[in-house]
């Protein structure tokens, strides 16, 4: 996958979200995706194909358990189906991280993911935050798409992370709006650990920030990020249904699309 596949599959979506809050179609030409994940992605080698087949042992203590950990209690307090974490369960061991994936599997979130891609999305999660080559690559892409005509970013899961920083790291852009869909900045772990400093505003006072969540998004486990960034930020819950954390869904949503179509609208 990269960016032309991903502007494929999401450029339609951006417009129906768009045409939904009756505001201004952008042409796909306008339209560009920074994109980073080869950097997240193992080298190729004889007989591999996909994801590395991780499985639980494969948790790595510290960031990666205690992030498991947290999806699990969110995902508890969501879904009735999934039972929540006990004192014991709770002991940063492989054990616990198996505990935590078995009962991830009844969530209605998670049961769509294979154990190999959820460990997967932790270990790129830790591999942005705590490797310096690969955050700096990764914001130096989205970066660059940004320049003097770029009216309205749009950051999904991860991606919110990096457009954040990226946008904190380009003084007197003249973005309008910052749109994020299911983000995981509201997270003590992610939040503590943005650079160059947690809760600077991303932009000048003409900057707009909408976050929009599903109730359901477990990765999006803090829905309103007014209290640790900003009061202006717009804070919006949405029903994704089953595809919760899935990026379609978000930009289909009408009122992504009136926050998107008010950023194309701004002089």
């Amino acid at each position: 996958m990269g960016e032309d596949t991903l502007l494929k599959d999401w450029y339609p979506a951006l417009c129906d979200g768009i045409r939904r809050a009756g505001g201004p179609l952008p042409s796909a030409a306008e339209v560009a995706v920074g994109f980073y994940g080869d950097l997240f992605r193992l080298s190729g080698r004889a007989l591999t194909v996909g994801e590395p087949r991780y499985t639980a042992a494969d948790v790595e203590e510290g960031f990666e358990q205690d992030l498991l950990m947290a999806w699990w209690e969110s995902a508890a307090r969501a879904e009735s189906s999934v039972a929540p974490p006990g004192a014991g369960t709770l002991v940063r061991t492989p054990r616990a991280a198996q505990t935590a994936l078995r009962a991830l599997s009844s969530s209605r979130f998670f049961s769509r993911l294979a154990m190999r891609a959820l460990v997967s999305d932790l270990k790129q999660v830790r591999l942005y935050l705590m490797d310096q080559h690969v955050r700096q690559s990764a914001r130096t892409r989205v970066a660059a798409l940004i320049d003097d005509d770029t009216r309205v970013v749009v950051g999904h899961s991860l991606g919110s992370v990096v457009a954040y920083e990226a946008l904190c790291a380009s003084p007197g852009h003249r973005v309008r709006a910052f749109v994020t869909l299911g983000s995981p900045l509201g997270i003590p772990m992610i939040y503590k650990r943005l650079m160059p400093e947690p809760g600077r505003w991303p932009g000048g006072s003409g900057l707009t920030w909408t976050n929009i969540a599903d109730e359901g998004d477990v990765v999006a486990l803090v829905k309103d990020l007014r209290p640790v960034f900003d009061e202006r930020i717009r804070s919006i819950v949405v029903n994704n249904g089953v595809h919760a954390h899935d990026a379609s869904p978000y930009l289909t949503e009408r009122l992504t699309g009136a926050a998107i179509a008010g950023g194309l609208d701004a002089v």
